[in-house]
């Protein structure tokens, strides 16, 4: 039996260095990860600004910075770019495959690849299997692996959780040596088809980040958006103020938050 919004328990993890800004200072705010989670659940987490890496649901829940603000686009209203359909001409080649895992050694080495060429300053750098596994697993149950295959050869792989009322983006790696493809364009481009052909109003493509140059490409997909002051709004993308941390934690129950990874 899964609990209710009210009933789960949140943890944070203690400061750390952030991943997106330089001189900031992070914090982390986690589901139990013994917590099952259903697919509502998970959809109303979401509706909070929550996202999934792996086994962890989170949001950020920094002191001093509130830059990373929950972001989603209106499939319904999507309409692609000139240079976004230029795109989508210049992939028509691909052949697309769904699967419902990726732990063969084909889309790891491709992963490995494309961290070592695109992410070689980033947290993930060196790329290890156990580490592969455990980031890109189906933590709940309800994600699915998107292979895209020019002919035989497998050149870009996103990872997406179906919720209730839409598609989550979680990750997407791809060929670094063919760029003229823009494989990272595509495939958001790919997951905003799939959710308007099995009726899904949004894709949640996590945070944009004022100031980060690496999410600065979510602007491009609009309708865009943003979880702002505790509800979600279209917005241009400047910088706005985030919802309360605190009103989420009232949410979720304030007597359950905790401190600490040892303590989950």
């Amino acid at each position: 039996m899964t609990a209710s919004l009210r009933e789960i328990k949140v943890y944070t993890t203690f400061p750390h260095r952030c991943s997106y800004l330089e001189n900031e200072e992070a914090t982390t705010l986690f589901v139990d990860p013994r917590q099952t989670l259903s697919p509502e659940l998970y959809t109303q987490l979401s509706l909070l600004g929550f996202r999934r890496s792996g086994d962890h649901v989170y949001r950020p829940h920094c002191a001093s910075c509130n830059a990373c603000i929950a972001s989603r686009v209106r499939v319904d209203q999507f309409r692609p770019s000139r240079t976004q359909r230029r795109i989508s001409r210049r992939n028509s080649d691909l052949r697309l495959e769904t699967a419902a895992a990726i732990d063969d050694d084909e889309a790891y080495n491709l992963y490995r690849d494309y961290i070592e060429a695109r992410h070689a300053d980033g947290d993930m750098y060196p790329p290890m299997r156990d580490q592969y596994d455990s980031f890109l697993n189906d933590g709940l149950g309800c994600a699915t692996y998107y292979r895209l295959y020019e002919g035989d050869r497998l050149i870009a792989v996103t990872v997406a959780d179906k919720m209730l009322d839409g598609l989550a983006a979680i990750y997407t790696f791809f060929d670094p040596t063919q760029p003229k493809r823009s494989l990272g364009t595509e495939a958001i481009l790919l997951q905003i088809r799939e959710a308007q052909a099995i009726g899904l109003p949004y894709v949640y493509l996590g945070y944009w980040i004022d100031g980060c140059r690496k999410m600065s490409y979510k602007a491009r997909y609009v309708p865009l958006e943003l979880f702002v002051d505790g509800q979600w709004q279209q917005r241009k993308t400047e910088q706005q103020n985030g919802p309360s941390t605190d009103a989420i934690i009232d949410l979720l129950g304030p007597s359950k938050t905790r401190h600490g990874f040892d303590d989950a």
